[in-house]
């Protein structure tokens, strides 16, 4: 078996792999001809080549010649499939970004370059690491560059125009937004994060805030209760001395106390499930804004942020709940003392004396979407 620093001579020190092709240059180092053909492209604007590995210049560009010796060496190795000494990254998969360099079967890219726009799988991409004049390449998280560059200039997408609200390129913004208000879509970023985070304070605000209502629908709703028991237990107690005379109208005044609350329990529940609707709604959206606050990508970030937030939510704005919880008995009243005359005076009195002066009168806030419920009721007896 070859062991691995015979291989790691055997090896293109740009792409990592074995040797492709092999050429050797004038001072002696060996590499795949379609990686140094690529390194020197790069230079001929230059007019000086330069070794990837020690460095040394040449000029004019070297004419490479085939290495037949070497050729033959790893065509050996391929033979007695010792190849498989060398460990390989993993294979890309049906959702991975593959790796432009690799021939044949495709490995997982790990890295893109927005200065070559190219990704590169674990091996491919360590030339980014070692070699000095690739120290100022930008690289991202593997990503599908397609989705970065202009179709119509083939540049990488990294102006935002904010006249027209989209991401265009540097071609883009001197050709067809040359009056537009341009900036970077570093810079969009920035403006978007704190825009995102001004939305987070708003929900957050919003949220608190029907949490706050609920609440007081919810102690009103307990208050009017409890007025309303108080209410049917002190009928009850002065009508049971007149229950020979009065068994139809007794029964009359705590349904009609009974119907008071009922109505009014029926639109707190409404008011209640219209502010947990919207508390839920607010939720979603701040769910919808944690997902973007972490990502770091100008792009990335621009294109779900205008995805998702188009036009900015607004919670309904609903009007104070207020309760005054007493009772109006008087016309409930005009009902039974004509039937009592003179014998139910003295009963009269005391009911008087314990209702007389009590009325409950319930403002839940006006909601347009509420069928067939007023916003005022009074109970009267």
């Amino acid at each position: 078996m070859t062991s691995a620093s015979v291989l790691d001579e055997l090896s293109c020190s740009i792409c990592l792999d074995l040797l492709k092709d092999p050429v050797t240059v004038a001072c002696g180092h060996s590499f795949c001809l379609k990686c140094i053909k690529g390194c020197w492209d790069q230079e001929d604007q230059k007019g000086v080549y330069s070794c990837p590995q020690c460095r040394q210049t040449f000029t004019p560009r070297p004419v490479l010649g085939r290495n037949t010796m070497l050729t033959k060496v790893l065509e050996k190795l391929k033979k007695t499939d010792l190849q498989s000494d060398v460990k390989a990254p993993s294979y890309a998969g049906p959702d991975d970004v593959e790796c432009d360099f690799c021939t044949g079967r495709k490995h997982k890219a790990i890295k893109s370059c927005l200065t070559c726009l190219v990704s590169y799988c674990e091996a491919h991409i360590q030339p980014h690491y070692e070699v000095p004049r690739f120290s100022k390449h930008k690289l991202v998280n593997a990503t599908s560059l397609q989705e970065k560059i202009c179709s119509q200039h083939d540049r990488i997408i990294e102006v935002f125009c904010r006249t027209d609200q989209r991401l265009i390129c540097v071609m883009c913004s001197m050709d067809n937004h040359d009056w537009h208000r341009t900036v970077s879509a570093a810079a969009e970023w920035t403006e978007k994060q704190k825009t995102l985070l001004q939305m987070k304070g708003d929900s957050q605000s919003q949220i608190q805030q029907k949490e706050k209502e609920v609440v007081e629908v919810k102690q009103a709703l307990k208050s009017l209760q409890a007025f309303t028991q108080q209410a049917v237990v002190d009928t009850e107690r002065i009508f049971t001395e007149l229950i020979s005379f009065m068994e139809e109208k007794r029964s009359e005044v705590t349904k009609s106390i009974r119907a008071q609350e009922r109505a009014e329990v029926s639109r707190a529940e409404g008011l209640l499930e219209q502010l947990e609707l919207e508390i839920t709604k607010l939720k979603s959206r701040d769910a919808e804004v944690e997902k973007l606050q972490p990502i770091e990508d100008p792009v990335d970030f621009i294109q779900s942020f205008q995805s998702h937030f188009t036009h900015p939510y607004v919670a309904k704005a609903l009007p104070q709940v207020t309760f005054q919880p007493q009772f109006l008995f008087s016309e409930v009243m005009t009902l039974v003392v004509p039937s009592l005359k003179k014998k139910t005076e003295e009963f009269l009195l005391a009911i008087k004396k314990v209702l007389g002066s009590a009325y409950v009168f319930v403002n839940f806030p006006e909601c347009s979407d509420w069928h067939g419920v007023p916003s005022e009721m009074e109970l009267v007896i």
